[in-house]
């Protein structure tokens, strides 16, 4: 069964995407990002927060950007439009094969065929992080779904999240991280900064070591991003760490709301798409959100949003 993934109504480019409908291809997808995910994170030195970890939005889908390598670089691509994985090394050898549908392990070993290649050994944790279970990733033989016009669709939604979360980390003169593609939770976030250490994260997500919240949460934050959930879309939210006394109750525009449940803002994805202005309603959010984080937690003055 095909996901829904018509054009958006009267001249939006905010593409429609039903969650349920590709549900088994996204947790197949989750499991193929996770592994390319890992090969760049064995090579990539450690930077704060884990910012040497995650995937970047693209002209054509989704990279590690350059991944250095014995003296030189390589890169993977997932191709969202012709539907294949491209592993470049700077001395000119490639590799690709199809991105269609197969199971998990047979993704794995392709992987590995295609590093191999490129004359790159590569060693990785070869189990999923912060899904519950973990299977190993050569013996993952039920994620198998592979729904190219959903695929095409989620990227061309994360074109669009990433697009106007540019413009709100471009308005912060403190520290700011770039828009990442986290592929522990499959989700796009930018992570603005107050400058203080915050209290140590408790850690307690599946199949995580408590160290990595540890270093992700080492200081005070508003974060915020898009996320193939939470709504019947997927959902843009944002929230504080640690959360500040107040933070559930402070006003957001029509349609955003707080989830208790995941102690969160969210802003459905479909609620974004009928909008007269979709961009204006996002960046309407995020400040509100991030004010919210800034004013109840009192961040001190200097990180400002310019």
């Amino acid at each position: 069964m095909h996901a829904t993934a018509a054009s958006a109504p009267s001249n939006s480019s905010w593409p429609a995407l039903t969650t349920d409908p590709w549900g088994p291809t996204r947790a197949t997808f989750h499991m193929f990002t996770q592994i390319v995910g890992k090969v760049r994170m064995a090579f990539a030195p450690m930077v704060n927060h884990w910012w040497q970890v995650p995937l970047y939005v693209t002209a054509r889908g989704l990279s590690t950007g350059a991944v250095p390598y014995r003296g030189d670089v390589f890169d993977i691509e997932f191709d969202l439009l012709a539907h294949r994985v491209s592993f470049r090394r700077s001395d000119g050898r490639e590799s690709v094969f199809a991105l269609e549908a197969m199971p998990v392990s047979e993704f794995y070993r392709r992987v590995f065929a295609a590093l191999a290649e490129l004359g790159v050994e590569a060693t990785i944790h070869a189990r999923p992080n912060e899904v519950d279970p973990a299977v190993p990733f050569e013996d993952d033989h039920e994620n198998c779904s592979y729904d190219a016009e959903a695929i095409t669709a989620f990227w061309r939604q994360l074109i669009q999240a990433e697009r106007v979360l540019t413009v709100f980390r471009s308005r912060f003169t403190g520290k700011v991280s770039p828009v990442h593609f986290f592929w522990g939770a499959i989700d796009l976030a930018v992570t603005r900064f107050s400058g203080r250490e915050a209290p140590r994260h408790p850690g307690g997500v599946p199949n995580c070591p408590d160290r990595v919240m540890v270093e992700g949460y080492s200081h005070e934050i508003s974060s915020a991003g898009f996320w193939p959930g939470g709504g019947a879309e997927g959902a843009f939210y944002s929230y504080a760490y640690p959360g500040p006394e107040g933070f559930a109750e402070w006003p957001v525009p029509e349609g955003a709301f707080f989830s208790a449940e995941l102690g969160e803002f969210l802003l459905p994805y479909e609620v974004v798409r009928a909008a007269d202005d979709p961009d204006a309603l996002v960046l309407e959010f995020l400040e509100a959100t991030y004010e919210a984080a800034r004013t109840l937690g009192h961040w001190p003055d200097g990180p400002v949003a310019a």
